[in-house]
């Protein structure tokens, strides 16, 4: 009984006595390896350099552009309104169409115009017979003058029978004055209803493209009525506005300030741009300048004219002309590619002479191509980095090689084994 209570009683302690010797095992190879680890492991030393692509800045000369929004408008717009009033029978041309000088776009009902001719023409036959009368009666006073004059001179005839002939034949050659005024008006009667006749034949008055008809065939119209338009389009103008200063650098750049754009318009060609970003081959000229600066925006409104061979522009279409309004010398150019922003301020990063890349903040002037003018910031000769621009910091170490923007950033072949 006592053997077997000794038993169980030392069951227990064995147990854990095993479970100890078993983590003491875990630990000590735990520190084998640990050890081990140790051993193999080496310091990192510094990083190589990142190899980018510099380009020189280099003083020269730069012509700087200005480009303003322009909206496309007809070199003539006519309003074609009738000059005569009735109703409409015919419409002669296609919505939309070239239509030239002249042609006839619509035909008003002409019966009423016709008939006003013909009751003129018929007032003009009545007005000239009556002319033809008073001529016969002036020749009967004037046969009656030449007989009774030697009559009465002879006393053979009363001298008051003379006096009536000379008074008749007086009174005859004003009817024959009067009925000739009657013709003479009767005949602008009939020319005036000539021309009434005529302008129902509403014609163009210049050529170009003919818009929509604002009116169908049997509408009464009268003469405030617009019937349609006609555009002028070739050349075609582009109306846009310029600040004071872009004026006067205008000014002169076309004629050394002789403050008339209109006579040196050749000296500044514009470029026009569209809306799907192509350059119109043609090149403009200034044609209209207004009269004053707008005191509400500080603008003045400039008009371009453009060759628009085929009509390809319309009246409507907006683009961006652009004009070269200064001449900058010694002017520092960097690519685009090389500017980044940083609250606010634009920085680049220039390749140092100590293999190191450096931050410089600039200030920047306007956009040529793909370039920025720098106006402050950098000095001729630096050297400007212009790609791995998102893996340098200042103070970086680099090995720089010359290129283009946007070349290839991999490193010199020199470079690949180290």
């Amino acid at each position: 009984m006592t053997r077997q209570l000794e038993g169980v009683t030392a069951g227990p302690d064995r147990t854990s006595w095993k479970y100890r010797c078993a983590a003491t095992a875990l630990l000590f190879g735990a520190g084998l390896l640990a050890g081990c680890g140790s051993k193999n492991t080496s310091v990192a030393g510094p990083p190589p350099p990142l190899p980018v692509t510099v380009v020189q800045v280099e003083p020269k000369d730069v012509p700087l552009t200005g480009e303003w929004v322009g909206t496309l408008d007809g070199y003539v717009n006519a309003q074609i309104q009738p000059q005569a009033n009735g109703y409409l029978i015919k419409q002669n041309y296609k919505e939309g169409a070239m239509v030239s000088k002249g042609e006839v776009l619509f035909e008003i009902d002409p019966r009423p115009f016709q008939a006003a001719l013909d009751q003129a023409k018929g007032q003009l036959a009545q007005a000239k017979g009556q002319v033809q009368q008073a001529k016969a009666q002036l020749e009967l006073t004037d046969i009656n003058v030449k007989r009774d004059t030697p009559l009465a001179e002879a006393h053979a005839i009363a001298q008051s029978q003379l006096d009536n002939d000379t008074q008749q034949k007086a009174q005859s050659a004003a009817a024959v004055q009067s009925a000739q005024a009657s013709v003479a008006a009767a005949e602008a009667a009939v020319e005036n209803a000539e021309l009434n006749l005529g302008f129902t034949h509403v014609r163009s008055l210049i050529t170009g493209i003919a818009g929509q008809a604002t009116v169908q065939v049997g509408n009464l119209v009268n003469t405030q009525s617009v019937l349609t338009s006609v555009s002028q389009v070739d050349p075609i103008k582009a109306y846009f506005s310029i600040s004071d200063s872009e004026y006067l650098e205008l000014t002169q750049r076309a004629g050394q300030a002789s403050g008339d754009l209109l006579k040196n318009a050749s000296a500044i060609p514009l470029t026009l741009t569209l809306s799907t970003g192509e350059v119109f081959p043609q090149k403009g000229r200034i044609a209209f300048v207004d009269r004053q600066i707008n005191p509400q925006t500080g603008a003045i409104r400039i008009a371009a004219a453009f060759p628009n061979p085929g009509n390809v522009l319309r009246p409507g279409q907006f683009g961006r002309v652009k004009a070269e309004t200064e001449l900058r010398h010694n002017a520092l150019l960097i690519p685009q590619v090389a500017v980044s922003e940083f609250q606010g301020l634009q920085q680049v990063y220039v390749a140092g002479l100590d293999g190191k890349a450096h931050v410089e903040t600039v200030t920047l002037g306007p956009q040529v191509d793909t370039s920025w003018v720098v106006n402050a910031g950098l000095s001729p000769g630096a050297q400007v980095i212009v790609d791995n621009l998102q893996k340098l910091h200042d103070g970086a170490p680099i090995a720089a090689h010359h290129g283009q923007p946007g070349a290839a950033t991999a490193p010199p072949a020199n470079a690949a084994g180290n």
